[in-house]
Protein backbone atom coordinates (compact mmCIF):
# COMPACT_ATOMS: atom_id res chain seq x y z
CA UNK A 1 0.00 0.00 0.00
CA UNK A 2 1.07 3.59 -0.49
CA UNK A 3 1.42 6.09 2.35
CA UNK A 4 -2.01 7.68 1.85
CA UNK A 5 -3.80 4.32 1.76
CA UNK A 6 -2.00 3.27 4.94
CA UNK A 7 -3.01 6.43 6.82
CA UNK A 8 -6.65 6.12 5.73
CA UNK A 9 -6.70 2.39 6.49
CA UNK A 10 -5.47 3.01 10.03
CA UNK A 11 -8.21 5.57 10.59
CA UNK A 12 -10.94 3.45 8.96
CA UNK A 13 -9.96 0.34 10.91
CA UNK A 14 -9.67 -1.80 7.80
CA UNK A 15 -7.63 -1.99 4.60
CA UNK A 16 -9.09 0.56 2.20
CA UNK A 17 -9.06 0.53 -1.59
CA UNK A 18 -9.15 3.41 -4.10
CA UNK A 19 -12.69 4.52 -4.88
CA UNK A 20 -14.05 3.29 -1.53
CA UNK A 21 -16.14 5.76 0.52
CA UNK A 22 -15.01 5.89 4.15
CA UNK A 23 -15.93 7.86 7.25
CA UNK A 24 -12.96 8.47 9.54
CA UNK A 25 -11.96 10.52 12.60
CA UNK A 26 -10.03 13.75 12.14
CA UNK A 27 -6.95 14.72 14.15
CA UNK A 28 -7.02 18.47 13.45
CA UNK A 29 -9.53 20.85 11.88
CA UNK A 30 -8.20 24.24 10.79
CA UNK A 31 -9.86 27.42 9.54
CA UNK A 32 -8.95 31.07 9.16
CA UNK A 33 -10.61 34.47 9.40
CA UNK A 34 -12.07 34.13 5.91
CA UNK A 35 -13.59 30.67 6.24
CA UNK A 36 -14.42 30.38 9.95
CA UNK A 37 -17.53 32.64 9.97
CA UNK A 38 -19.52 30.65 7.36
CA UNK A 39 -18.50 27.44 9.14
CA UNK A 40 -19.63 28.92 12.45
CA UNK A 41 -22.98 29.91 10.94
CA UNK A 42 -23.59 26.35 9.76
CA UNK A 43 -22.26 24.77 12.96
CA UNK A 44 -24.62 26.77 15.17
CA UNK A 45 -27.58 25.32 13.26
CA UNK A 46 -26.59 21.74 14.06
CA UNK A 47 -24.71 21.70 17.38
CA UNK A 48 -24.01 23.60 20.58
CA UNK A 49 -20.56 22.28 21.47
CA UNK A 50 -17.61 21.30 19.28
CA UNK A 51 -16.47 17.70 19.50
CA UNK A 52 -13.03 18.59 20.87
CA UNK A 53 -11.81 22.18 21.35
CA UNK A 54 -8.21 20.92 21.55
CA UNK A 55 -8.33 19.61 17.98
CA UNK A 56 -9.49 22.83 16.35
CA UNK A 57 -7.18 25.62 15.20
CA UNK A 58 -8.37 29.07 14.13
CA UNK A 59 -5.88 31.48 12.60
CA UNK A 60 -6.24 35.06 11.38
CA UNK A 61 -4.18 35.60 8.23
CA UNK A 62 -6.25 36.64 5.22
CA UNK A 63 -7.11 40.19 6.27
CA UNK A 64 -5.03 40.92 9.33
CA UNK A 65 -5.18 43.47 10.78
CA UNK A 66 -8.75 43.99 9.57
CA UNK A 67 -8.81 46.33 6.57
CA UNK A 68 -12.57 46.72 6.06
CA UNK A 69 -15.66 46.78 8.25
CA UNK A 70 -16.60 43.41 6.77
CA UNK A 71 -13.34 41.75 7.71
CA UNK A 72 -13.52 43.29 11.18
CA UNK A 73 -17.00 41.82 11.62
CA UNK A 74 -15.80 38.42 10.42
CA UNK A 75 -12.99 38.47 12.96
CA UNK A 76 -15.37 39.45 15.76
CA UNK A 77 -17.55 36.45 14.93
CA UNK A 78 -14.44 34.27 15.21
CA UNK A 79 -13.34 35.76 18.53
CA UNK A 80 -16.79 35.22 20.03
CA UNK A 81 -16.80 31.59 18.83
CA UNK A 82 -13.29 30.96 20.16
CA UNK A 83 -14.30 32.26 23.58
CA UNK A 84 -17.62 30.42 23.67
CA UNK A 85 -16.11 27.08 22.57
CA UNK A 86 -12.84 27.48 24.51
CA UNK A 87 -10.70 26.98 21.40
CA UNK A 88 -7.18 27.04 22.82
CA UNK A 89 -5.30 26.72 19.52
CA UNK A 90 -6.15 30.20 18.30
CA UNK A 91 -3.55 32.35 16.58
CA UNK A 92 -5.32 35.62 15.94
CA UNK A 93 -2.73 38.29 16.74
CA UNK A 94 -0.49 38.28 13.70
CA UNK A 95 1.31 34.98 14.29
CA UNK A 96 1.29 34.38 10.55
CA UNK A 97 -0.23 32.41 7.70
CA UNK A 98 -2.14 29.30 8.74
CA UNK A 99 -0.08 26.87 6.65
CA UNK A 100 3.13 28.11 8.26
CA UNK A 101 1.76 28.51 11.78
CA UNK A 102 0.29 24.99 12.00
CA UNK A 103 3.65 23.20 11.61
CA UNK A 104 5.51 25.86 13.59
CA UNK A 105 3.20 25.24 16.54
CA UNK A 106 3.76 21.50 16.32
CA UNK A 107 0.23 20.71 15.16
CA UNK A 108 1.17 18.66 12.07
CA UNK A 109 2.58 15.16 12.54
CA UNK A 110 3.08 12.06 10.38
CA UNK A 111 0.09 9.76 10.11
CA UNK A 112 -2.43 12.45 11.01
CA UNK A 113 -5.61 13.28 9.13
CA UNK A 114 -5.84 17.07 8.92
CA UNK A 115 -8.63 19.02 7.26
CA UNK A 116 -8.87 22.74 6.74
CA UNK A 117 -11.26 25.25 5.25
CA UNK A 118 -8.61 26.39 2.81
CA UNK A 119 -7.54 24.65 -0.37
CA UNK A 120 -3.82 24.81 0.44
CA UNK A 121 -4.28 22.66 3.53
CA UNK A 122 -2.51 20.00 1.46
CA UNK A 123 0.72 21.70 2.65
CA UNK A 124 0.92 19.41 5.70
CA UNK A 125 1.58 16.42 3.48
CA UNK A 126 5.17 17.64 3.71
CA UNK A 127 5.12 16.28 7.26
CA UNK A 128 3.75 12.87 6.32
CA UNK A 129 0.10 13.68 7.09
CA UNK A 130 -2.99 13.10 4.96
CA UNK A 131 -4.10 16.69 4.68
CA UNK A 132 -6.72 18.28 2.47
CA UNK A 133 -9.01 21.26 2.13
CA UNK A 134 -12.78 21.32 2.42
CA UNK A 135 -15.70 23.73 2.37
CA UNK A 136 -17.24 25.51 5.33
CA UNK A 137 -20.27 23.20 5.56
CA UNK A 138 -18.08 20.09 5.71
CA UNK A 139 -15.87 21.74 8.31
CA UNK A 140 -18.91 22.54 10.45
CA UNK A 141 -19.78 18.83 10.47
CA UNK A 142 -16.22 18.00 11.53
CA UNK A 143 -16.49 20.51 14.38
CA UNK A 144 -19.74 18.84 15.46
CA UNK A 145 -18.76 15.17 15.09
CA UNK A 146 -14.99 14.89 14.81
CA UNK A 147 -15.42 12.85 11.63
CA UNK A 148 -15.69 13.32 7.90
CA UNK A 149 -15.99 11.19 4.78
CA UNK A 150 -13.61 10.67 1.90
CA UNK A 151 -13.44 8.68 -1.26
CA UNK A 152 -10.07 6.94 -1.10
CA UNK A 153 -8.01 8.55 -3.89
CA UNK A 154 -5.97 6.84 -6.55
CA UNK A 155 -2.31 7.83 -6.32
CA UNK A 156 0.18 9.23 -8.80
CA UNK A 157 3.82 8.78 -7.84
CA UNK A 158 6.08 11.57 -9.05
CA UNK A 159 9.76 10.66 -8.97
CA UNK A 160 12.08 13.67 -9.04
CA UNK A 161 15.80 13.29 -9.70
CA UNK A 162 18.69 15.68 -10.24
CA UNK A 163 20.23 18.51 -8.23
CA UNK A 164 18.92 22.04 -7.82
CA UNK A 165 21.24 24.61 -9.38
CA UNK A 166 21.81 27.98 -7.72
CA UNK A 167 19.07 29.72 -9.70
CA UNK A 168 16.19 27.30 -9.23
CA UNK A 169 14.24 26.20 -6.15
CA UNK A 170 11.58 23.64 -5.20
CA UNK A 171 9.03 26.15 -6.56
CA UNK A 172 10.44 25.53 -10.04
CA UNK A 173 10.06 21.78 -9.63
CA UNK A 174 6.39 21.97 -8.70
CA UNK A 175 5.66 24.52 -11.44
CA UNK A 176 7.35 22.22 -13.94
CA UNK A 177 5.24 19.28 -12.74
CA UNK A 178 2.01 21.29 -12.92
CA UNK A 179 2.93 22.59 -16.35
CA UNK A 180 3.54 19.04 -17.51
CA UNK A 181 0.38 17.33 -16.26
CA UNK A 182 -2.00 20.33 -16.26
CA UNK A 183 -4.30 21.95 -13.72
CA UNK A 184 -6.66 18.96 -13.83
CA UNK A 185 -4.01 16.28 -14.32
CA UNK A 186 -4.26 14.94 -10.78
CA UNK A 187 -7.89 15.68 -9.99
CA UNK A 188 -8.92 13.89 -6.75
CA UNK A 189 -5.66 11.95 -6.79
CA UNK A 190 -2.90 11.64 -4.26
CA UNK A 191 0.24 13.35 -5.53
CA UNK A 192 3.04 11.40 -3.84
CA UNK A 193 6.43 13.00 -4.36
CA UNK A 194 9.49 10.74 -4.22
CA UNK A 195 12.97 10.31 -5.65
CA UNK A 196 16.51 11.39 -4.74
CA UNK A 197 15.73 15.10 -5.07
CA UNK A 198 12.81 14.87 -2.64
CA UNK A 199 14.76 12.75 -0.19
CA UNK A 200 17.46 15.44 0.02
CA UNK A 201 15.00 18.34 0.14
CA UNK A 202 14.56 20.39 3.31
CA UNK A 203 11.36 21.12 5.23
CA UNK A 204 10.61 24.43 3.52
CA UNK A 205 10.99 23.15 -0.02
CA UNK A 206 8.84 20.14 0.75
CA UNK A 207 6.12 22.42 2.13
CA UNK A 208 6.25 24.51 -1.06
CA UNK A 209 5.72 21.48 -3.27
CA UNK A 210 2.90 19.91 -1.24
CA UNK A 211 1.27 23.34 -0.93
CA UNK A 212 0.80 23.52 -4.69
CA UNK A 213 -0.50 19.97 -5.17
CA UNK A 214 -4.00 21.44 -5.30
CA UNK A 215 -2.98 23.47 -8.36
CA UNK A 216 -3.04 20.26 -10.42
CA UNK A 217 -6.31 19.18 -8.83
CA UNK A 218 -4.83 16.74 -6.31
CA UNK A 219 -6.81 15.70 -3.26
CA UNK A 220 -3.58 15.69 -1.27
CA UNK A 221 0.13 16.02 -1.75
CA UNK A 222 2.37 13.88 0.43
CA UNK A 223 5.98 12.88 1.04
CA UNK A 224 7.60 10.31 3.27
CA UNK A 225 9.32 12.24 6.08
CA UNK A 226 13.10 12.41 5.83
CA UNK A 227 15.50 13.06 8.72
CA UNK A 228 15.23 16.84 8.49
CA UNK A 229 11.43 16.67 8.65
CA UNK A 230 11.53 14.24 11.59
CA UNK A 231 13.98 16.47 13.47
CA UNK A 232 11.75 19.50 12.79
CA UNK A 233 8.65 17.73 14.08
CA UNK A 234 10.43 16.49 17.20
CA UNK A 235 11.67 20.00 17.91
CA UNK A 236 8.21 21.53 17.47
CA UNK A 237 6.24 18.87 19.34
CA UNK A 238 8.72 17.92 22.05
CA UNK A 239 8.32 14.26 21.05
CA UNK A 240 10.97 11.67 20.32
CA UNK A 241 11.13 10.03 16.90
CA UNK A 242 9.91 6.77 18.44
CA UNK A 243 6.71 8.54 19.49
CA UNK A 244 5.84 9.63 15.95
CA UNK A 245 3.58 7.62 13.67
CA UNK A 246 5.91 7.63 10.67
CA UNK A 247 4.29 5.83 7.74
CA UNK A 248 6.02 4.91 4.48
CA UNK A 249 4.81 3.41 1.23
CA UNK A 250 5.56 -0.24 0.60
CA UNK A 251 8.18 -0.92 -2.05
CA UNK A 252 5.56 -2.78 -4.09
CA UNK A 253 2.83 -0.19 -3.55
CA UNK A 254 0.48 0.25 -6.51
CA UNK A 255 -0.10 3.59 -8.22
CA UNK A 256 -2.45 4.67 -10.95
CA UNK A 257 0.55 6.19 -12.69
CA UNK A 258 4.23 6.93 -12.13
CA UNK A 259 5.91 9.97 -13.66
CA UNK A 260 9.61 10.83 -13.77
CA UNK A 261 11.03 14.35 -13.66
CA UNK A 262 14.74 15.07 -14.14
CA UNK A 263 15.58 18.62 -13.04
CA UNK A 264 19.27 18.51 -14.01
CA UNK A 265 19.00 21.18 -16.72
CA UNK A 266 15.87 22.92 -15.46
CA UNK A 267 15.62 26.68 -15.99
CA UNK A 268 13.66 28.91 -13.62
CA UNK A 269 9.98 28.25 -14.36
CA UNK A 270 7.37 30.97 -14.78
CA UNK A 271 3.61 30.38 -14.61
CA UNK A 272 2.19 32.96 -16.99
CA UNK A 273 -1.30 34.53 -16.92
CA UNK A 274 -3.93 33.29 -16.31
CA UNK A 275 -3.41 29.63 -15.36
CA UNK A 276 -0.92 27.91 -13.08
CA UNK A 277 -0.19 25.31 -15.77
CA UNK A 278 0.72 27.97 -18.35
CA UNK A 279 4.36 27.36 -17.44
CA UNK A 280 7.28 28.54 -19.55
CA UNK A 281 11.05 28.53 -19.19
CA UNK A 282 12.24 31.96 -18.14
CA UNK A 283 14.23 32.25 -21.37
CA UNK A 284 10.92 32.37 -23.25
CA UNK A 285 9.57 35.43 -21.45
CA UNK A 286 12.49 37.31 -19.90
CA UNK A 287 12.25 41.04 -20.54
CA UNK A 288 8.49 41.14 -19.91
CA UNK A 289 7.59 44.41 -18.19
CA UNK A 290 6.12 44.30 -14.67
CA UNK A 291 4.82 46.82 -12.13
CA UNK A 292 4.96 44.93 -8.85
CA UNK A 293 7.07 42.21 -7.27
CA UNK A 294 5.85 40.15 -4.32
CA UNK A 295 7.76 37.77 -2.06
CA UNK A 296 5.59 35.98 0.49
CA UNK A 297 2.57 33.70 0.95
CA UNK A 298 2.04 30.20 2.33
CA UNK A 299 4.00 28.93 -0.66
CA UNK A 300 7.19 30.98 -0.55
CA UNK A 301 7.28 33.36 2.41
CA UNK A 302 9.65 31.20 4.42
CA UNK A 303 13.13 32.01 5.68
CA UNK A 304 14.92 30.31 2.78
CA UNK A 305 12.88 32.39 0.32
CA UNK A 306 13.79 35.60 2.12
CA UNK A 307 17.43 34.53 2.25
CA UNK A 308 17.52 33.87 -1.50
CA UNK A 309 15.96 37.27 -2.21
CA UNK A 310 18.23 39.12 0.24
CA UNK A 311 21.37 37.67 -1.36
CA UNK A 312 20.30 39.07 -4.73
CA UNK A 313 19.08 42.43 -3.41
CA UNK A 314 22.09 43.13 -1.18
CA UNK A 315 23.85 46.33 -2.32
CA UNK A 316 21.23 46.78 -5.05
CA UNK A 317 18.20 49.04 -5.41
CA UNK A 318 14.88 48.21 -6.98
CA UNK A 319 13.93 49.93 -10.21
CA UNK A 320 12.03 53.20 -9.78
CA UNK A 321 9.07 51.78 -11.68
CA UNK A 322 8.68 48.79 -9.34
CA UNK A 323 6.90 48.18 -6.05
CA UNK A 324 8.54 45.33 -4.12
CA UNK A 325 6.48 43.85 -1.28
CA UNK A 326 7.92 41.47 1.30
CA UNK A 327 5.56 39.46 3.53
CA UNK A 328 7.22 36.93 5.88
CA UNK A 329 4.98 33.89 6.32
CA UNK A 330 5.03 34.11 10.12
CA UNK A 331 6.10 36.24 13.05
CA UNK A 332 8.85 33.74 13.81
CA UNK A 333 10.24 34.05 10.28
CA UNK A 334 9.94 37.84 10.46
CA UNK A 335 11.99 37.88 13.66
CA UNK A 336 14.63 35.58 12.18
CA UNK A 337 14.84 37.74 9.06
CA UNK A 338 15.44 40.79 11.24
CA UNK A 339 18.16 39.03 13.24
CA UNK A 340 19.90 37.84 10.07
CA UNK A 341 19.81 41.29 8.49
CA UNK A 342 17.48 40.38 5.62
CA UNK A 343 14.90 43.01 6.53
CA UNK A 344 17.51 45.77 6.53
CA UNK A 345 18.66 44.57 3.11
CA UNK A 346 15.10 44.77 1.80
CA UNK A 347 14.57 48.25 3.26
CA UNK A 348 17.87 49.49 1.85
CA UNK A 349 16.84 48.18 -1.56
CA UNK A 350 13.58 50.14 -1.40
CA UNK A 351 11.12 47.36 -0.56
CA UNK A 352 7.91 47.70 1.42
CA UNK A 353 7.87 45.33 4.39
CA UNK A 354 4.39 44.10 5.33
CA UNK A 355 3.24 42.15 8.36
CA UNK A 356 2.90 38.36 8.10
CA UNK A 357 -0.29 37.36 6.33
CA UNK A 358 -1.87 36.36 3.05
CA UNK A 359 -2.50 39.96 1.99
CA UNK A 360 -2.15 40.50 -1.75
CA UNK A 361 -2.05 36.81 -2.73
CA UNK A 362 -5.84 36.76 -2.89
CA UNK A 363 -6.27 40.43 -3.72
CA UNK A 364 -7.61 41.02 -0.24
CA UNK A 365 -5.20 43.21 1.67
CA UNK A 366 -2.20 45.29 0.57
CA UNK A 367 -0.64 45.21 -2.88
CA UNK A 368 -3.86 44.92 -4.89
CA UNK A 369 -3.31 45.48 -8.62
CA UNK A 370 -5.14 48.01 -10.78
CA UNK A 371 -6.27 47.67 -14.38
CA UNK A 372 -3.44 46.87 -16.76
CA UNK A 373 -0.82 46.24 -14.06
CA UNK A 374 1.26 43.09 -13.76
CA UNK A 375 3.02 41.39 -10.86
CA UNK A 376 5.64 38.68 -10.58
CA UNK A 377 5.01 36.83 -7.36
CA UNK A 378 6.07 33.84 -5.25
CA UNK A 379 2.41 33.03 -4.54
CA UNK A 380 0.48 30.00 -5.76
CA UNK A 381 -2.25 31.25 -8.11
CA UNK A 382 -2.40 33.59 -11.06
CA UNK A 383 -6.07 33.31 -12.06
CA UNK A 384 -7.73 36.25 -13.76
CA UNK A 385 -8.51 38.87 -11.11
CA UNK A 386 -6.73 36.87 -8.39
CA UNK A 387 -4.66 39.80 -7.17
CA UNK A 388 -6.97 42.67 -8.08
CA UNK A 389 -8.51 44.05 -11.25
CA UNK A 390 -9.61 41.39 -13.77
CA UNK A 391 -7.46 43.15 -16.35
CA UNK A 392 -4.29 42.81 -14.27
CA UNK A 393 -1.85 39.93 -14.71
CA UNK A 394 0.16 37.71 -12.34
CA UNK A 395 3.29 35.69 -13.08
CA UNK A 396 4.48 33.05 -10.59
CA UNK A 397 8.13 32.25 -9.89
CA UNK A 398 10.70 31.57 -7.20
CA UNK A 399 11.96 34.36 -4.93
CA UNK A 400 15.32 34.64 -6.71
CA UNK A 401 13.58 35.56 -9.97
CA UNK A 402 11.27 38.03 -8.20
CA UNK A 403 14.22 39.78 -6.53
CA UNK A 404 16.18 39.98 -9.78
CA UNK A 405 13.13 41.33 -11.61
CA UNK A 406 12.64 44.01 -8.97
CA UNK A 407 16.13 45.33 -9.71
CA UNK A 408 15.67 45.49 -13.48
CA UNK A 409 11.96 46.28 -13.82
CA UNK A 410 11.40 43.34 -16.18
CA UNK A 411 11.24 39.55 -15.69
CA UNK A 412 14.88 38.62 -15.25
CA UNK A 413 16.88 35.46 -14.84
CA UNK A 414 19.03 35.96 -11.73
CA UNK A 415 22.01 34.41 -13.50
CA UNK A 416 22.07 37.42 -15.83
CA UNK A 417 22.57 40.02 -13.09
Amino acid sequence: MNITEKILSAKAGHEVTPGEIIEIPVDLAMSHDGTSPPAIKTFERIADKVWDPERIAIIFDHNVPANTIGSAEFQKVCRDFIKKQNITKNYIHGEGICHQVVPEMGLAEPGMVIVGADSHTCTYGAFGAFSTGMGATDLAMVWATGKTWFMVPEAIKMNVTGDLNEYIAPKDIILNIIGTIGIAGATYKTAEFAGDTIEKMGVEGRATMCNMAIEMGAKNGIMQPNKEVIDYICQRTGKRESELNIIKSDEDAEYENELDFDITDLEPQIACPNDVDNVKNISQIEGTSIDQCLIGSCTNGRLSDLKDAAEILKDNEIDDSIRLLILPASREIYRQAIELGYINTFIDAGAIICNPGCGPCLGGHMGVLSKGESCISTTNRNFKGRMGDPQSEVYLSNSKVVAASAITGVITNPKDL
